[in-house]
């Protein structure tokens, strides 16, 4: 059999090549990521945590990585490469029409390494934000109610987080930890305009946008005893407000109606410029209770401030829709029945579940939209020793986001969106003791 040393290995490197040439955080349509710098991935761990609803603020863990909190690195006993893909499913709706997508990603990898009895450390990628959407708006020329026009949008890009992390013990039961993490990607938006039904020109304008810059985020954790047989745990995060750096280049071409370019006719550059978008901070807190042996249960709670997003001089996604603070509260735990048992596998599986609740950072009319979600997930053995072991990882994510509410604006209707999903993850975690001092007898 393989070594899982070098396996893990080979899985590293394997991550790294697929990260660099696929675009990793595709979503299928999704009319949010308009706003902002798309869809956040605020923090939310790995497939572990995700199968819990998100949490793992306050919930150490031996054998699989924790990136939600740096100082929980400290509790890492093993040497582990985590690597994951995701998968999903969605139907995209107002209270006219609907749509389904789907999409298959890579998700994330990561490496963790106990340094030492005090320490340890992780580097790793994973999303950030993601940019994945395309509408259709119908209306009129200006001053000219009796030619109808149609405008198209579509956006396309995603933010990638390579990070590097070290959890250190201060003192009994107290640990620390920080992240240091570099944002990079693009975001391309375009809007198409062209007269309706007509087979003249469309006029593009084309926004593509190059962030780059490094984000700090930093963790405490507690673990104490209420007795012999239960313990508690307590964690909190604060993720630093942060300007990325930006490079925006706006143009405007017209193009034929089929989108080839039209001969003769040259783009105009709008903007070329450089500038930044302001990341808000980002706190969460978590509490967790364990037998330190087979179950534990934790809630989490974060508050984002989106009401401070700037990018560009622009506040929110778009001219005139500035955006809200965000609040997540998530609940869920672990359980094996018995990680001991040698005549019954399935006691030795990790079973999970949790549920979420998060408001969403666009406020159409004052009105609060919610992502609303139930996840699962399991942790199924594959071989262990007492120096290596290696687990197939599996969570599942059924949820609901906005709604379908129908406003008058003056003379306009608005209708908001919901969009229902289903999202898998599955990944393989390696583990094996590095830094043993062998002896020959």
């Amino acid at each position: 059999m393989l070594n899982s040393k070098y396996a893990g290995l080979g899985l590293t490197l394997l991550s790294l090549g697929a990260a660099t040439h696929s675009q990793a955080q595709r979503l299928g349509n999704s009319p949010y990521s308009r706003l902002g710098l798309g869809d956040t991935y605020a923090n939310t761990g790995g497939i572990r945590q995700a199968g819990m609803g998100g949490t793992g603020i306050a919930a150490p863990n031996g054998v699989q990585v924790n990136d939600l909190n740096p100082a929980l690195l400290y509790y890492m006993n093993r040497t582990t490469w985590e690597v994951a893909v995701n998968g999903q499913y969605k139907t995209v709706q107002n209270n006219v029409q609907s749509q389904k997508t789907g999409s298959a990603t890579l998700g994330y990898f990561a490496l963790a390494v106990p340094l030492s009895t005090r320490w340890g450390a992780a580097i790793g990628l994973k999303p950030y934000s993601a940019v994945d959407f395309e509408s259709v708006e119908t209306g009129t020329v200006q001053n000219d109610p009796t030619t109808p026009v149609i405008n198209r949008y579509q956006g396309q890009g995603d933010l990638s987080e390579a990070y590097f992390a070290q959890g250190i013990r201060l003192a009994k039961g107290l640990s620390v930890g920080l992240t240091a993490s570099y944002i990079f990607g693009s975001n391309d938006f375009t809007s198409r305009t062209q007269l309706s039904n007509s087979t003249q020109n469309q006029l593009v304008l084309l926004d593509h946008t190059h962030y780059s810059d490094f984000k700090f985020r930093a963790g405490l954790h507690y673990r104490g005893k209420f007795s012999d047989k239960l313990n508690y745990n307590i964690g909190g995060v604060y993720g630093f407000q942060t300007k990325l750096n930006g490079e925006r280049l706006l143009t405007q071409e017209t193009q034929a109606a089929n989108g080839s370019t039209v001969g003769g006719v040259a783009s105009d550059t709008l903007a070329d410029e450089t500038g930044y978008a302001v990341v808000p901070s980002l706190a969460q807190v978590g509490i967790s209770i364990d037998n330190n042996k087979n179950w534990s249960f934790n809630i989490d709670a974060s508050q984002q401030q989106w009401s401070k997003f700037q990018s560009f001089s622009e506040r929110g996604g778009l001219v005139g829709i500035p955006l809200s603070n965000t609040l997540r509260v998530s609940a869920g735990g672990e359980f094996v029945p018995d990680p001991t048992s040698v005549d019954n596998y399935f006691k030795r599986v990790s079973y999970r579940a949790g549920v979420a609740v998060a408001q969403m950072p666009y406020r159409p009319g004052g009105q609060a939209l919610y992502d609303r979600s139930v996840s699962w997930g399991f942790s199924l053995p594959v071989s262990a020793s007492p120096l290596e072991s290696s687990t197939v990882n599996l969570s599942f994510t059924y949820g609901q986001r906005g709604n379908t509410d129908v406003r008058t604006v003056g003379t306009s209707t608005e209708r908001n969106i919901k969009e229902e999903y289903i999202r898998a993850q599955l990944g393989i975690s390696l583990n094996n003791r590095w830094f043993i001092k062998r002896r020959i007898e």
